[in-house]
């Protein structure tokens, strides 16, 4: 039996996992919730989990795989977009490691996650038939927002490919749109607003404050959502064309799977009329979209279980060169 330490790395949060893998089966055994904002540097992060007494320790592991949302480099760093500090592993002390460590994308781990049992009660939003040999999309708004895509490899099997699309330019279309695209550059002092600009916890806040001239931190926007039907509206609308461009530009009409905590934890989002207005847009794209499954998966823990398939292939690839898991 081997046992694998995970870790999703996100702005807000920071989760860890224990796991174990004996042949193919991964079970979780425990995991730990960390405020990301309470380290001052990675490597404090790490102190901060060696000084909660959680079972596994890096340096007890037989692997560890780090989820961070951010590029990767090299499987060992990464300089988040959305956290105060940089991840370099080949820098950390090591009593608080081990030599078989990894950094991946973590909507990479979420990928690899639609492999695991943690994406076994995904909710089905849009009924539909997948396309064979279809890539199929992921995708999710949080701190920042996640894309990453499952390619097939003609064998039945999937590559899961990660994606730094949330800083892709974000597509206004309208005259109100336009204004409230002008809003969001004189908060951010940015020329160009991307897609995390608007579709994660600062968007929302953006949005709130463009319609109704107060200001309120995401959290209280969204638990108010029924009060200011305009915001959820927008919202809704903005964030299924994005997920229409994403599903159009790699042409994953094997489905799409929607995560990420804001969405996850407010399923009225993606439940909204406008959001499948915006997602099957005009005539000239409908009949294609229509057939595609949507789901939601709402286990804010998959990212740790995609981290640990992730770590448990690894193991298997350094043995004896297994292939990759079918999903």
């Amino acid at each position: 039996m081997k046992r694998i330490l995970t870790a999703d790395i996100g702005g807000t949060n920071s989760r860890f996992a224990a796991f174990t893998i004996q042949g193919k089966t991964i079970r979780l055994v425990r995991s730990i919730w960390l405020s990301t904002n309470a380290a001052d540097s990675f490597v404090q992060l790490l102190e901060l989990l060696a000084n909660s007494n959680f079972e596994l320790q890096p340096s007890e592991a037989d692997a560890v795989v780090f989820g961070v949302a951010g590029p990767v480099v090299d499987s060992t760093k990464c300089d988040p977009p959305n956290i105060a500090w940089d991840i370099d592993l080949g820098a950390i002390p090591k009593k608080l490691c081990c030599n078989n460590a990894l950094l991946i994308n973590d909507f990479l781990a979420q990928a690899y996650a639609s492999f695991t049992p943690a994406f076994d009660d995904a909710v089905e939003i849009a009924a539909g038939i997948p396309a064979l040999n279809s890539p199929v999309a992921i995708l999710g708004p949080g701190t920042g927002l996640g894309k990453s895509l499952l390619v097939p490899d003609g064998t039945g099997k999937y590559i899961p490919v990660p994606s730094e699309g949330g800083h892709g330019a974000f597509p206004f279309t309208t005259k109100e749109e336009t204004d409230f695209a002008a809003f969001v550059r004189e908060k951010t002092g940015n020329k160009e607003i991307i897609q995390d600009n608007i579709l994660t916890g600062s968007g929302l806040e953006y949005l709130f404050e463009f319609h109704t001239g107060k200001t309120a931190p995401s959290q209280a926007v969204v638990a108010h959502f029924s009060e200011y039907p305009v915001v959820l509206e927008w919202y809704a609308r903005f964030f299924g064309r994005i997920c229409r461009n994403f599903v159009l530009d790699t042409f994953a009409l094997g489905g799409l799977y929607v995560t990420g905590g804001i969405v996850a934890k407010n399923p009225i989002i993606i439940e909204h009329n406008e959001f499948m207005k915006s997602f099957l847009g005009d005539k000239q794209d409908k009949d294609l979209l229509c057939n595609i499954p949507i789901k939601l998966n709402a286990n804010e823990e998959a990212g740790l279980w995609g981290a640990a398939q992730y770590g448990a292939d690894h193991l298997i690839r350094k043995a004896n060169n297994h292939p990759a898991m079918k999903r």
